[in-house]
Protein backbone atom coordinates (compact mmCIF):
# COMPACT_ATOMS: atom_id res chain seq x y z
CA UNK A 1 0.00 0.00 0.00
CA UNK A 2 1.44 3.32 -1.07
CA UNK A 3 0.88 6.43 0.98
CA UNK A 4 0.86 9.83 -0.62
CA UNK A 5 1.95 12.82 1.39
CA UNK A 6 0.44 16.08 0.33
CA UNK A 7 3.13 18.75 -0.01
CA UNK A 8 2.89 21.42 2.66
CA UNK A 9 1.52 24.79 1.60
CA UNK A 10 4.09 27.59 1.46
CA UNK A 11 2.56 31.06 1.15
CA UNK A 12 4.38 33.38 -1.22
CA UNK A 13 4.36 36.98 -2.44
CA UNK A 14 6.10 38.17 -5.60
CA UNK A 15 7.38 41.73 -5.70
CA UNK A 16 7.40 42.82 -9.33
CA UNK A 17 9.08 45.90 -10.75
CA UNK A 18 6.79 47.46 -13.35
CA UNK A 19 9.53 49.75 -14.65
CA UNK A 20 9.64 53.55 -14.95
CA UNK A 21 6.36 54.00 -16.80
CA UNK A 22 6.57 52.71 -20.36
CA UNK A 23 4.62 49.40 -20.28
CA UNK A 24 6.86 48.00 -23.02
CA UNK A 25 9.78 48.00 -20.58
CA UNK A 26 8.30 45.13 -18.56
CA UNK A 27 10.48 42.01 -18.46
CA UNK A 28 9.12 38.71 -19.73
CA UNK A 29 9.42 37.30 -16.22
CA UNK A 30 7.30 40.16 -14.90
CA UNK A 31 4.61 39.51 -17.50
CA UNK A 32 4.44 35.82 -16.50
CA UNK A 33 4.15 36.68 -12.83
CA UNK A 34 1.38 39.22 -13.47
CA UNK A 35 -0.54 36.68 -15.57
CA UNK A 36 -0.36 34.07 -12.79
CA UNK A 37 -1.59 36.34 -10.00
CA UNK A 38 -4.96 35.89 -8.34
CA UNK A 39 -4.42 39.10 -6.36
CA UNK A 40 -2.56 42.12 -7.73
CA UNK A 41 -1.65 45.01 -5.42
CA UNK A 42 -0.78 47.96 -7.65
CA UNK A 43 1.08 51.23 -6.95
CA UNK A 44 -0.05 54.55 -8.45
CA UNK A 45 2.93 54.94 -10.79
CA UNK A 46 2.28 51.63 -12.55
CA UNK A 47 1.04 52.29 -16.10
CA UNK A 48 -2.58 51.08 -16.57
CA UNK A 49 -1.59 49.11 -19.69
CA UNK A 50 0.54 46.82 -17.52
CA UNK A 51 -2.69 45.38 -16.13
CA UNK A 52 -3.67 44.02 -19.54
CA UNK A 53 -1.38 41.08 -18.72
CA UNK A 54 -3.45 40.17 -15.66
CA UNK A 55 -5.95 37.31 -15.62
CA UNK A 56 -9.57 38.43 -16.14
CA UNK A 57 -10.38 36.76 -12.82
CA UNK A 58 -7.60 38.42 -10.85
CA UNK A 59 -8.57 40.75 -8.04
CA UNK A 60 -6.85 44.12 -8.52
CA UNK A 61 -6.27 46.28 -5.46
CA UNK A 62 -4.89 49.79 -5.97
CA UNK A 63 -2.65 50.83 -3.11
CA UNK A 64 -1.53 54.34 -3.94
CA UNK A 65 2.10 55.17 -3.12
CA UNK A 66 3.26 58.44 -4.63
CA UNK A 67 5.29 61.31 -3.29
CA UNK A 68 3.28 64.44 -2.53
CA UNK A 69 -0.04 62.59 -2.80
CA UNK A 70 -2.30 60.78 -0.37
CA UNK A 71 -0.85 57.30 0.10
CA UNK A 72 -2.08 53.99 1.44
CA UNK A 73 -0.31 53.39 4.76
CA UNK A 74 2.64 51.03 4.38
CA UNK A 75 1.58 49.00 7.42
CA UNK A 76 -1.83 48.36 5.84
CA UNK A 77 -0.21 47.20 2.56
CA UNK A 78 2.09 44.80 4.37
CA UNK A 79 -0.77 43.41 6.46
CA UNK A 80 -2.93 42.91 3.37
CA UNK A 81 -0.17 41.16 1.42
CA UNK A 82 0.39 38.72 4.27
CA UNK A 83 -3.33 38.14 4.76
CA UNK A 84 -3.92 37.28 1.10
CA UNK A 85 -0.85 35.05 0.83
CA UNK A 86 -1.74 33.12 3.98
CA UNK A 87 -5.25 32.65 2.57
CA UNK A 88 -3.74 30.80 -0.40
CA UNK A 89 -3.85 33.55 -3.00
CA UNK A 90 -1.10 34.02 -5.59
CA UNK A 91 -0.11 37.54 -4.61
CA UNK A 92 1.83 39.93 -6.84
CA UNK A 93 2.84 43.33 -5.54
CA UNK A 94 3.32 45.62 -8.56
CA UNK A 95 5.68 48.48 -7.86
CA UNK A 96 6.93 51.29 -10.08
CA UNK A 97 10.56 51.07 -11.16
CA UNK A 98 12.49 48.40 -9.29
CA UNK A 99 11.06 47.03 -6.02
CA UNK A 100 14.38 47.32 -4.21
CA UNK A 101 15.38 50.83 -5.36
CA UNK A 102 13.54 53.20 -3.00
CA UNK A 103 10.41 51.10 -3.35
CA UNK A 104 10.16 49.83 0.23
CA UNK A 105 10.68 46.34 -1.12
CA UNK A 106 13.22 45.62 1.60
CA UNK A 107 10.71 46.49 4.31
CA UNK A 108 8.09 44.30 2.69
CA UNK A 109 10.52 41.39 2.39
CA UNK A 110 11.34 41.60 6.09
CA UNK A 111 7.70 41.80 7.14
CA UNK A 112 6.61 38.85 5.00
CA UNK A 113 9.54 36.58 5.81
CA UNK A 114 9.02 37.19 9.53
CA UNK A 115 5.61 35.54 9.07
CA UNK A 116 7.00 32.56 7.19
CA UNK A 117 5.93 33.87 3.79
CA UNK A 118 8.32 33.28 0.88
CA UNK A 119 9.24 36.31 -1.22
CA UNK A 120 10.38 36.42 -4.84
CA UNK A 121 11.63 39.65 -6.38
CA UNK A 122 11.44 40.36 -10.11
CA UNK A 123 13.54 43.39 -10.94
CA UNK A 124 12.34 46.28 -13.07
CA UNK A 125 14.10 49.17 -14.79
CA UNK A 126 14.54 51.91 -12.23
CA UNK A 127 13.61 55.51 -13.06
CA UNK A 128 17.19 56.76 -12.78
CA UNK A 129 18.31 54.54 -15.64
CA UNK A 130 15.30 55.45 -17.76
CA UNK A 131 15.92 59.16 -17.16
CA UNK A 132 19.52 58.86 -18.33
CA UNK A 133 18.43 56.93 -21.41
CA UNK A 134 15.87 59.61 -22.18
CA UNK A 135 18.61 62.22 -22.10
CA UNK A 136 20.91 60.14 -24.27
CA UNK A 137 23.68 60.05 -21.68
CA UNK A 138 25.59 57.35 -19.81
CA UNK A 139 25.57 57.70 -16.03
CA UNK A 140 29.03 56.14 -15.87
CA UNK A 141 30.65 57.53 -19.02
CA UNK A 142 34.28 56.72 -18.32
CA UNK A 143 35.49 60.13 -19.49
CA UNK A 144 33.44 61.87 -16.78
CA UNK A 145 32.51 59.51 -13.94
CA UNK A 146 33.97 56.64 -11.95
CA UNK A 147 30.58 55.60 -10.68
CA UNK A 148 27.03 56.58 -9.85
CA UNK A 149 25.30 57.20 -6.55
CA UNK A 150 21.52 56.78 -6.34
CA UNK A 151 20.08 58.59 -3.34
CA UNK A 152 16.71 59.71 -2.03
CA UNK A 153 15.93 63.39 -1.72
CA UNK A 154 12.81 62.58 0.27
CA UNK A 155 14.52 62.72 3.65
CA UNK A 156 14.95 66.26 4.97
CA UNK A 157 18.37 67.34 6.26
CA UNK A 158 17.10 66.90 9.83
CA UNK A 159 15.33 63.57 9.29
CA UNK A 160 16.54 60.69 11.43
CA UNK A 161 15.13 57.33 12.44
CA UNK A 162 16.17 54.39 14.59
CA UNK A 163 18.16 52.85 11.75
CA UNK A 164 19.96 55.70 10.02
CA UNK A 165 21.25 59.20 10.74
CA UNK A 166 20.26 62.20 8.63
CA UNK A 167 21.81 62.40 5.16
CA UNK A 168 25.04 64.36 5.22
CA UNK A 169 24.57 66.13 1.89
CA UNK A 170 27.77 68.14 2.25
CA UNK A 171 29.76 64.91 2.58
CA UNK A 172 27.88 63.37 -0.34
CA UNK A 173 28.71 66.42 -2.46
CA UNK A 174 32.41 66.37 -1.52
CA UNK A 175 32.62 62.65 -2.25
CA UNK A 176 30.91 63.09 -5.61
CA UNK A 177 33.33 65.87 -6.49
CA UNK A 178 36.50 64.14 -5.28
CA UNK A 179 35.63 60.69 -6.66
CA UNK A 180 33.90 61.94 -9.82
CA UNK A 181 30.55 60.34 -9.16
CA UNK A 182 27.25 61.04 -10.90
CA UNK A 183 24.43 61.76 -8.45
CA UNK A 184 20.94 60.49 -9.26
CA UNK A 185 18.40 61.92 -6.82
CA UNK A 186 14.98 60.31 -6.48
CA UNK A 187 12.02 62.05 -4.84
CA UNK A 188 13.81 65.39 -4.72
CA UNK A 189 11.06 67.65 -6.06
CA UNK A 190 9.81 68.80 -2.66
CA UNK A 191 13.31 69.35 -1.28
CA UNK A 192 15.03 70.86 -4.34
CA UNK A 193 15.87 74.16 -2.67
CA UNK A 194 17.42 72.48 0.36
CA UNK A 195 19.30 70.03 -1.85
CA UNK A 196 20.76 72.87 -3.87
CA UNK A 197 22.08 74.67 -0.80
CA UNK A 198 23.43 71.52 0.82
CA UNK A 199 25.17 70.19 -2.31
CA UNK A 200 26.80 73.57 -2.94
CA UNK A 201 28.86 72.90 0.19
CA UNK A 202 30.85 70.34 -1.76
CA UNK A 203 30.13 70.81 -5.46
CA UNK A 204 30.85 73.84 -7.69
CA UNK A 205 27.88 76.04 -8.54
CA UNK A 206 28.40 75.40 -12.26
CA UNK A 207 28.03 71.62 -11.90
CA UNK A 208 25.63 70.47 -14.68
CA UNK A 209 22.16 69.35 -13.59
CA UNK A 210 19.25 67.81 -15.48
CA UNK A 211 15.73 67.15 -14.23
CA UNK A 212 13.71 64.50 -16.06
CA UNK A 213 9.97 64.40 -15.51
CA UNK A 214 7.89 61.31 -16.42
CA UNK A 215 10.90 59.34 -17.63
CA UNK A 216 10.13 56.87 -20.48
CA UNK A 217 6.57 58.13 -21.06
CA UNK A 218 5.31 60.04 -24.13
CA UNK A 219 4.96 63.19 -21.99
CA UNK A 220 8.53 62.99 -20.76
CA UNK A 221 10.29 66.33 -20.66
CA UNK A 222 13.55 67.54 -19.24
CA UNK A 223 15.32 70.76 -18.42
CA UNK A 224 18.96 71.47 -17.66
CA UNK A 225 20.73 74.05 -15.57
CA UNK A 226 23.62 74.45 -13.15
CA UNK A 227 23.49 73.38 -9.53
CA UNK A 228 23.33 76.96 -8.26
CA UNK A 229 20.06 77.48 -10.19
CA UNK A 230 18.36 74.15 -9.44
CA UNK A 231 15.49 75.51 -7.34
CA UNK A 232 14.89 78.32 -9.86
CA UNK A 233 14.61 75.71 -12.62
CA UNK A 234 11.80 73.87 -10.81
CA UNK A 235 9.86 77.10 -10.41
CA UNK A 236 10.45 78.39 -13.95
CA UNK A 237 9.62 75.12 -15.72
CA UNK A 238 6.92 73.99 -13.24
CA UNK A 239 8.55 70.59 -12.99
CA UNK A 240 6.64 68.12 -10.86
CA UNK A 241 6.75 64.60 -9.50
CA UNK A 242 7.60 62.00 -10.68
CA UNK A 243 10.98 63.47 -11.56
CA UNK A 244 14.62 62.42 -11.30
CA UNK A 245 17.50 64.83 -10.76
CA UNK A 246 20.83 63.95 -12.37
CA UNK A 247 23.93 65.87 -11.26
CA UNK A 248 27.42 65.60 -12.69
CA UNK A 249 29.82 66.05 -15.57
CA UNK A 250 28.22 63.23 -17.58
CA UNK A 251 25.78 65.95 -18.63
CA UNK A 252 28.45 68.13 -20.26
CA UNK A 253 27.76 66.71 -23.71
CA UNK A 254 23.98 67.02 -23.43
CA UNK A 255 23.70 70.23 -25.45
CA UNK A 256 25.52 68.64 -28.40
CA UNK A 257 23.31 65.56 -28.18
CA UNK A 258 20.20 67.74 -27.96
CA UNK A 259 21.08 69.44 -31.21
CA UNK A 260 20.99 66.04 -32.91
CA UNK A 261 17.97 64.32 -31.42
CA UNK A 262 15.92 65.00 -28.28
CA UNK A 263 12.31 63.91 -28.85
CA UNK A 264 9.77 64.75 -26.14
CA UNK A 265 12.21 67.11 -24.41
CA UNK A 266 12.42 70.74 -23.43
CA UNK A 267 16.02 71.89 -23.03
CA UNK A 268 16.99 74.82 -20.88
CA UNK A 269 20.50 76.29 -20.69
Amino acid sequence: MTSHTRPSFIPKVTLVGAGPGDPQLLTLKAVKAIASATVLMVDDLVHPEVLQHASPTARIIHVGKRGGCQSTPQAFIEKLMAQEALAGETVVRLKGGDPLIFGRGGEEQQHLRAQGIAVEVINGITAGLAAAQGLGIALTHRAYAHGVLMITGHASPTHTNQYMPAIDWAMIARTAHDCRLTLVVYMGVQTASGLEQALLMGLPGDTPVAVVENASLPNQRHATTQLAQLSDLFVREQLASPAVIIIGDVLLGLHKLAAVDTPNAVLQA
